[in-house]
């Protein structure tokens, strides 16, 4: 298994705060049948920036140090960048990494409760260079709770979301494990990873999803999500169904 999203990578971040956290949390991630992570540190959220050519060298770092403590595990490089009108300059002069360096997929991260006016013009212009931008996490962001069809016009637009693994077996609140589902349901989620942070309160949580996908959409909606994780690392053009608006509910169900 694939996790594309994670921050394993040690004291840059909010996630792994020392080398013994990144060992510990690639340990737990081989226990639940993860063979490869991105790394995605935050960029540009207001607290941390991590440029491209940083998160090549502590990836590096990390990938010698699983090595040693004969860990199976490979960390490739990514960022979760936070919306910002220069991204695409930034991403112009080698400061913003795509994620594994294809030069193909795009990390953006919404502010947790808005989306920006800006946003739809700066998906346009980011895919007329070649890049496709995924939403991470669009789940848990209250503006798109409220209005999902603003997701719906991005993703018919071409942007593709990664949706968490922990949203979706609740440990976010059950408002958000409902709308996890209801944009798989309607084809506006693309692919799971774990967002993990550390091995206590931010976990991976990837096998217990795995298996809520499957019991609940079958195992062909979860190959979907694996083969889609493994072509954003290569570069490959990902596994979509056509979008559809999310249907409003008068009580909103819950697993």
């Amino acid at each position: 298994m694939i996790d594309l999203h994670c921050h394993i990578l040690p004291g840059i971040d909010d996630g792994a705060k020392t080398l013994q956290d990144s060992v510990d949390m690639a340990r737990e991630a081989v226990s639940q049948g993860i063979h490869t992570i991105v790394a995605t540190p935050h960029h540009q959220n207001g607290k941390y920036k991590n440029e491209k050519e940083y998160i090549l060298q502590q990836t590096s770092n990390l990938n010698k140090c699983l090595n040693q403590e004969n860990i199976p595990l490979t960390i490739l490089p990514g960022q979760e960048t936070r919306i910002y009108g220069g991204i695409l300059e930034d991403y112009l002069e080698g400061k913003i990494l795509t994620l594994n360096q294809t030069n193909k997929y795009l990390f953006v991260e919404l502010p947790s409760g808005q989306v920006p006016q800006f946003t739809e013009r700066l998906f346009y212009d980011i895919q007329t260079k070649g890049l496709t931008p995924i939403i991470v996490h669009p789940e848990r962001n209250s503006r798109l709770i409220e209005e999902p069809d603003i997701l719906y016009e991005l993703v018919n637009k071409g942007a593709l979301t990664q949706v968490t693994a922990s949203s979706l077996t609740g440990q976010f609140g059950k408002k958000i494990k409902r709308f996890s589902f209801d944009l798989i349901e309607a084809n506006l989620a693309h692919v799971i990873a774990s967002d993990a942070h550390n091995i206590s309160g931010r976990s991976f949580h990837m096998q217990q999803a795995s298996n809520l996908i499957s019991s609940q959409y079958g195992k062909d909606m979860l190959y979907t999500f694996q083969e889609n994780a493994e072509a954003i690392v290569n570069g490959y053009s990902c596994l979509k169904g056509t979008p559809e608006k999310v249907k409003k509910k008068k009580f909103l169900g819950v697993f």
